[in-house]
């Protein structure tokens, strides 16, 4: 399995905005489906936002129009672009992949980063 490492996460003030990044080790376009989980303190983990081979993008509807989920396959890099933040959004984001379609991963996916750090104050 390839390897996905994330970086861009810190801390922004209610209203602000980060850009998430995750590389991928090899060739993320073989990739069937690739995604953005959060955990924050004291919830259950949650899908936030997923991408297929050929760029169609899903949200859950808390991140509707303020955040914007793409890749770029020549970088071997997918990334997540974060708006409007709420300290709601605060949460260890992790960077998931899988070689299947996103309709056909059932929310499991076999490839894992170690997550980087979001925290949004009020």
């Amino acid at each position: 399995q390839g390897q996905l490492v994330e970086s861009g996460g810190g801390s922004v003030q209610t209203g602000g905005s980060l850009e998430l990044s995750c590389a991928a080790s090899g060739d993320s376009s073989s990739y069937g489906c690739m995604g953005w989980k959060r955990q924050g303190a004291g919830k259950e983990r949650e899908g936030v936002a997923n991408i297929d081979r050929d760029g169609t993008a899903t949200y859950i509807d808390s991140v509707k129009g303020r955040f914007t989920i793409s890749k770029d396959n020549g970088k071997n890099t997918l990334y997540l672009q974060m708006n409007s933040l709420k300290p709601e959004d605060t949460a260890m984001y992790y960077c998931v992949a899988d070689p299947f379609p996103c309709f056909a991963t059932g929310g499991q996916f076999g490839v894992w980063g170690q997550g980087t750090q979001v925290t949004v104050s009020s």
